[in-house]
């Protein structure tokens, strides 16, 4: 089965819905790295939640979902694109015991200095346009409830979110409240107990149950009593998008001091992708065609202005 996101609407109420599961870009993820089953849980709830909310992008662009930790696990990141393409890691401190049960504030947040970040980055940016970014302290705990947080403090969107992740598959569903017209250009009645109906319904929903039930399954299991209009499904998929020069211009960001001391001292440089465990490597030889592209252009640039 393909991955799959489907979007729904209920008739005649300003509540959206979307059901995600993702098997295929979850192995691969896994693949990459061998986590301990406390953060694979965490970062596949991070996946489907970046899922659920890269569908609404209304931009050309991606979501960065951050957790930045004073705990043993110092980041989790996952990144979707408007196309559902993703991709995640998560970064360990050194030589840690992590059990089994272990939450999120245990994990991420154990002296309450952890912080959320949500970065909307256009592919498209106007001249002098900047990627956004939204930074929180973790407040809750769960990666459910940090996003609902998030949304409700930052983008004033009553939002719930229900998360789940095993080794096989990773599920969401997320509610969202919306302004009066309803968004996807339905107009909403006076169902004012929309909201607090729907949501209720959702929350009877058990994570074993999140975890084993199809899409369609759910949705009908769930919302038999709604009038619900389904819209044509999505799927997600894995996608790394580091490259050879992506690589090298961090290296040029370095600057050339740094990246020539570090070559005295290991020969060659190795790089491997945290995302996709890609392999690069530059030696000497490689470095120095870097800064002498650099130092050239600089140089035409001088003699061009001196002409003139």
């Amino acid at each position: 089965m393909m991955d799959t996101l489907q979007r729904f609407i209920f008739e005649n109420s300003a509540v959206r819905g979307e059901l995600v599961e993702i098997s295929d870009t979850w192995a691969q993820v896994q693949a990459r790295r061998d986590y301990p089953a406390a953060v694979r849980t965490l970062l596949g709830e991070m996946l489907a939640a970046a899922a659920l909310l890269s569908a609404n992008l209304k931009f050309n662009g991606m979501i960065v979902m951050q957790m930045h930790g004073d705990g043993p696990v110092k980041l989790l990141v996952v990144e979707c694109d408007s196309d559902l393409r993703l991709r995640a890691t998560a970064k360990l401190g050194h030589e840690v015991e992590i059990p089994d049960d272990a939450g999120l504030t245990q994990l991420v947040n154990i002296h309450g200095r952890g912080r959320f970040v949500i970065t909307l980055d256009p592919m498209d940016k106007m001249p002098g346009q900047q990627p956004y970014q939204g930074i929180v302290p973790l407040d809750g705990d769960s990666v459910a409830a940090v996003i609902e947080n998030y949304m409700l403090r930052s983008e004033q969107l009553d939002t719930k979110l229900w998360l789940a992740a095993d080794t096989r598959v990773s599920r969401g569903l997320l509610l969202q409240k919306l302004p009066n017209e309803g968004g996807l250009g339905v107009a909403a009645t006076e169902d004012a107990d929309a909201w607090d109906r729907t949501v209720a319904l959702a929350s009877t929903v058990r994570q074993e149950e999140l975890l084993s039930t199809d899409i369609n399954t759910l949705m009908r299991r769930l919302f038999w009593e709604e009038t619900i209009r389904i819209f044509e499904p999505r799927h997600p998929s894995f996608h790394c998008s580091c490259t050879r020069e992506k690589v090298a211009n961090m290296l040029k960001m370095l600057g050339k001091p740094e990246v020539d001391s570090a070559l005295d001292e290991l020969g060659k440089l190795s790089i491997n992708c945290d995302f996709c465990g890609q392999h690069y490597e530059f030696d000497k030889v490689d470095c120095a065609q870097l800064f002498a592209i650099e130092n050239t252009s600089d140089a035409i640039q001088q003699a061009g202005t001196i002409r003139h």
